[in-house]
C-alpha cells in the first residue's frame, strides 16, 4: 500500500463521522415528576441505553426544574438541552401546531387522530425546518376550564381572570378582544396565581389538574371539551444528526412505540382523573346541549380571526376538510 492512500485513509478517518462516544441527551418537561409522561420519558431513555449499547444516555428533568414551556424552548436553541416534551410550547417552535387545537373544532379523539394522523408530516416537516425532530406526538387530554366559583357559560368565564400561557401574547389578545379578562403566567407560577387570586379560571386537562393539584385550589369543572391539548417530543436536529443512522432508526421507533401505547392510557386516565377529583371534592358544572351548542357557535365566530392569523388559511381549511371527511365516513357507515 502506498502512502498516498494509507494517508488517505487516516484523513478520511479523522473527516468522518465518530458514532463510538457516548452521547448525553438533556430533556427538559413540566410534566409533574412521577406522572404517565415522565414515565414514558424515562422508559424511553432505557431502551435508547439498551438498543445503543450504552452510548446514549438521556437525563429528564421534569416537574419544571428547568423552567417552564417558553424557557425550555429558549434553552432548546441555546443548546443547553438538547430534547424536551412539550404541550403549549410546542407552538413556539411552530405555530401551526396551533391548527390541532382549535377550541371546538372537534368533538371527539376520533376525529382528532383521523385529522392528526393525516397532518402529522406535514407538521413534521415544518417543525424539522425550525430545526427539530418530532419523536412522537403525545396527548394530555380534552381542556376544561377549572374555576374558583361554579361557571356554566361562556359569559361566565369572562367575568374571572383567566390563567393565559406567558409568551403567547397572540393568544392573550385574542382572549382580551372576546371579553375575557387574560392573566399570562408561567405554569409554574399556576397554583401561586391561584392561591392569591391572580387567577381565578385555569383551562387544562383533568390529569394535569389532578397531578398539580390545582383543582384544590379551583374546585369547579365545566364539562364542555373546549379543546384537545396535544404535545410531542422534541430533538434538536444537530442533536440528531451527530447520532449514527442505526440508532436514530431505533431511538424514534422506541419514541413512537411509547407514544403511540400511552395515548390510551392518558385517556383513560384523564377519564379516572374526573372520578378521583370528585372524591376529593371537585364538583362537575354540566352544561347541557343548548349551552355547549352556544360554545360552539362563539368559538366559530371567532374563526375567522384566528384563520390566515393565527393558523395559515391552508392549514386551517385542511383541518376542517379533514375533519368534515371523518365526520361524513362516520355517517355513511
Amino acid at each position: 500500500m502506498s502512502f498516498r492512500f494509507i494517508a488517505a485513509l487516516l484523513i478520511s478517518g479523522a473527516l468522518a463521522p465518530s458514532f463510538s462516544q457516548t452521547t448525553v441527551i438533556k430533556m427538559g418537561t413540566i410534566a409533574p415528576d412521577g406522572s404517565p409522561w415522565h414515565q414514558i420519558l424515562l422508559d424511553i431513555g432505557e431502551k435508547w441505553r439498551q438498543s445503543s449499547g450504552g452510548r446514549i444516555k438521556l437525563i429528564v428533568y421534569a416537574g419544571g426544574k428547568l423552567g417552564d414551556e417558553p424557557g425550555l424552548v429558549d434553552k432548546l436553541r441555546v443548546r443547553q438541552i438538547q430534547a424536551a416534551a412539550l404541550s403549549a410550547g410546542l407552538c413556539d417552535i411552530e405555530p401551526a401546531v396551533k391548527a390541532l387545537q382549535l377550541p371546538m373544532m372537534f368533538a371527539n379523539y376520533e376525529e382528532l387522530d383521523y385529522v392528526r394522523d393525516r397532518m402529522a408530516p406535514r407538521l413534521e416537516a415544518l417543525i424539522e425546518k425550525r430545526g427539530f425532530i418530532v419523536l412522537n406526538w403525545g396527548d394530555v387530554g380534552w381542556v376544561h376550564f377549572f374555576t374558583k366559583t361554579p361557571a356554566v357559560r361562556l359569559d361566565d368565564m369572562r367575568k374571572l381572570k383567566l390563567f393565559s400561557w406567558a409568551g403567547d401574547d397572540q393568544v392573550v389578545q385574542l382572549w382580551k378582544a372576546n371579553g375575557f379578562r387574560p392573566v399570562a403566567l408561567a405554569a409554574t407560577d399556576i397554583l401561586t396565581g391561584l392561591q392569591t387570586g391572580l387567577i381565578e379560571a385555569l383551562p387544562t386537562a383533568p390529569l394535569y389538574a389532578l397531578l398539580n393539584q390545582s383543582f384544590g385550589l379551583a374546585p369547579y369543572m365545566n364539562d364542555v371539551k373546549w379543546a384537545p391539548l396535544i404535545g410531542a417530543t422534541v430533538i434538536s436536529k444537530t442533536t440528531w444528526n451527530t447520532l449514527a443512522p442505526a440508532d436514530r432508526d431505533n431511538m424514534l421507533k422506541a419514541a413512537r412505540d411509547a407514544g403511540q401505547s400511552l395515548r390510551g392510557g392518558i385517556r383513560r386516565m384523564g377519564d379516572e382523573a374526573v372520578v378521583a377529583m370528585q372524591k376529593r371534592k371537585l364538583t362537575v358544572v354540566h352544561a347541557d346541549a343548548a349551552v355547549v351548542a352556544d360554545w360552539r357557535k362563539q368559538a366559530e365566530s371567532v374563526y375567522p380571526k384566528l384563520r390566515g392569523d393565527m393558523v395559515a388559511a391552508d392549514l386551517f381549511d385542511e383541518v376542517v376538510r379533514l375533519r368534515d371527511e371523518y365526520r361524513a365516513r362516520v355517517r355513511t357507515k
